[in-house]
């Protein structure tokens, strides 16, 4: 992880519309932060964020997720070439029982 480098210079503050982006710490919200560039933000947020945390902690942080939408769960488990049983979203969404399933 690079100490020199600030990340939240890097990506945008519209991620974060639900809390103060002022008071963001980097390695304290590393995965709410994670998770927002994931979801909503461009390939060179993507990269800023491998370069900041390293490619094993941004992939640890994906798969303990308790939620990713299906498109971003998607794209994590291709951009990382990880099975998507391995992401924690994922095996949570198929145990749980939809009322037309019951």
């Amino acid at each position: 992880m690079k100490s020199s480098l600030n990340i939240l210079k890097s990506i945008s503050s519209q991620y974060f519309w639900d809390v103060d982006y002022s008071i963001l710490d980097p390695i304290k919200s590393r995965r709410l932060i994670i998770e927002r560039v994931f979801t909503l933000g461009t390939s060179r947020e993507i990269n800023y964020l491998l370069d900041f945390y390293g490619e094993h902690i941004v992939l640890n942080e994906l798969k303990n997720l308790k939620y990713l939408d299906p498109k971003t769960l998607n794209f994590a488990s291709l951009f990382f070439n990880a099975p998507l049983h391995s992401f924690k979203c994922y095996t949570r969404k198929q145990s749980t029982n939809q009322h037309w399933n019951s």
